[in-house]
């Protein structure tokens, strides 16, 4: 797994024809009906169950159709040790249906501690000698505001096995300019960040001209998203907010490099649930979405040029 991140990701992305990552963000109430009963003792560990079943079905559906998952890891660690179990399990059917994975766990420390994160999600921990994998993530979401000390564990970890990052940059909740667009001097603070992950992002570029340390800027702030990329012509952004967030598929145009390349949209609520909880063939709603998100997208972005459009 020693090839560039960026070099991996744009293959499946190529591969696929289409930049959409599918979010996997379980939850008890949405689950399919018969799904629920099926798994319905009332304790966490079967609804950790019912999280890696429902996953791990996903997963097959869109496998045909997308690059990337991203398992939320707040989902899983809510369902205790279990959920724990549960997420890895996911992460390798996906793995093995030839998915790339982000972790969403937007993790931040300092030293040792964002050491142990890292080599958690990435190469693994060692012990007498012998690594032992443990999430082995291709990348993994991270809060940049403990400052570059605290981003250098996890730049290493990823670059010694090939994986990527992905740094908050401009969010795409409501309450995000309360700290990220307050101005300090004379650049609102999500310029800051913009540019320190410019920096750190340009120190490893592979063969395609993009970096492994990406960022996520939300689709719900369109304009910003376009100043965004302005200042992060080499990262590759990772874009929540479309769909059941309320971004629409013109509005992230402007993550997008003018071949269809330098970002992932995600979709987790909108292809995962797109169906009533109680419909029999739950499974077709999820593929239908999948396909209306590929094509919605296609129709008004750069990502339309990797199919041909």
């Amino acid at each position: 797994m020693m090839d560039h991140f960026a070099d991996r990701l744009n293959a499946a992305i190529r591969a696929k024809g289409n930049a959409v990552c599918v979010g996997l963000d379980p939850r008890w109430e949405s689950l399919p009906l018969a799904l629920r009963q099926r798994h319905g003792d009332h304790s966490l560990e079967a609804m950790a169950r019912a999280f890696e079943e429902f996953s791990c079905r996903i997963i097959d559906l869109v496998a045909p159709l997308v690059p990337v998952v991203k398992p939320q890891s707040a989902f899983f660690e809510m369902c205790g040790p279990a959920g724990m179990t549960a997420q890895l399990r996911v992460l390798r059917h996906a793995h093995a249906a030839g998915l790339l994975t982000i972790l969403d766990a937007k993790r931040n420390d300092i030293a040792s501690t964002a050491t142990a994160y890292a080599d958690a999600a990435f190469a693994g921990s060692a012990i007498a000698g012998t690594v032992h994998p443990v999430w082995d993530a291709d990348a993994l979401t991270i809060n940049p505001y403990l400052g570059r000390d605290a981003v250098e564990p996890f730049i290493q970890s990823a670059r010694l096995s090939g994986r990527g990052l992905f740094v908050l940059v401009r969010t795409s909740n409501p309450g995000a300019g309360q700290f990220q667009d307050l101005i300090c001097d004379g650049r609102p603070v999500y310029r800051h960040v913009a540019e320190a992950v410019s920096a750190w992002n340009r120190e490893h570029l592979a063969a395609s001209g993009f970096g492994d340390v990406g960022a996520v800027v939300g689709a719900t702030h369109p304009a910003e998203l376009a100043e965004v990329r302005q200042v992060l012509p080499e990262a590759i952004f990772l874009v929540p907010g479309y769909g059941a967030q309320g971004g629409a598929a013109r509005d992230v145009a402007p993550a997008f490099r003018d071949d269809g390349l330098g970002a992932i949209v995600n979709s987790s609520r909108g292809i995962i649930f797109a169906f009533k909880p109680e419909q029999a063939d739950w499974e077709s709603g999820v593929v239908q979405a999948t396909h209306k998100t590929i094509a919605d997208l296609a129709a008004v972005t750069p990502m339309g040029r990797l199919a041909g459009r």
